[in-house]
């Protein structure tokens, strides 16, 4: 039993990138399917695509590398709202990852989405995590 499934995902991706794997495979939950879809978005990760398995449903992540030596486009994944201790900002209190280089996932009444984002539309929420 995973309680914390957002916090296993980051920790998947990072792994998988360590490791240089091309694909990495987690628990497809709404809020990690969501938060994939940002990361598609933003240009962290190549591709995504979801498979069912004995009545449970994953998430094939396709990981994006750079140059002829494969560095990452990911450098580094952070937790920062966790299932003890929720953390919450307005769209005014919303963090500059990096000055602006990484993003942060907000968990918004309108959708996850990155901190740009919310603060253009005016939005709230919950900090998932910082990606740089």
């Amino acid at each position: 039993m995973i309680n914390d499934t957002i916090a296993d995902t980051l920790t998947r991706i990072r792994n998988a990138n360590l490791a240089k794997h091309q694909i990495v495979q987690v628990r497809a939950t709404k809020i990690t399917r969501n938060m994939i879809k940002v990361l598609r978005e933003e240009g962290f990760i190549e591709n995504f695509s979801e498979i069912e398995d004995n009545s449970r449903k994953y998430l094939l992540i396709s990981l994006k590398y750079k140059g002829k030596n494969r560095t990452s486009i990911i450098t580094a994944l952070k937790r920062i709202s966790k299932p003890g201790l929720r953390v919450y900002a307005n769209h005014k209190e919303l963090p500059k990852v990096l000055g602006g280089i990484g993003i942060a996932i907000i968990s918004t009444p309108k959708g996850v989405m990155t901190d740009r984002q919310a603060r253009y539309s005016g939005l709230g929420g919950e900090i998932l995590c910082y990606i740089w």
